[in-house]
């Protein structure tokens, strides 16, 4: 799965729960920087490395990848 920038955007604006704690603290990381510098440049940049997460770690992130999938239907989480 490979999350979009608008799926970046959304993840680091809004609150939701993961279930693996290792996703949850860089998106932790990556709102903070983002807090500071909300470019396109470091929402790219926040989009490469949720993407590089994911891709590493997909085998334990089947039911937030679901959640994050989501994000991208529009739906209220």
């Amino acid at each position: 799965m490979h999350v979009t920038h608008s799926q970046t955007e959304r993840l680091l604006r809004e609150n939701h729960t993961f279930s693996q704690l290792g996703f949850s603290m860089l998106l932790t990381r990556l709102k903070g920087l983002y807090a500071k510098d909300d470019s396109t440049e470091a929402l790219h940049t926040a989009t490469t490395e949720i993407n590089l997460f994911l891709d590493k770690f997909k085998g334990i992130m089947k039911n937030d990848c679901v959640t994050i999938t989501n994000l991208g239907k529009g739906e209220a989480l």
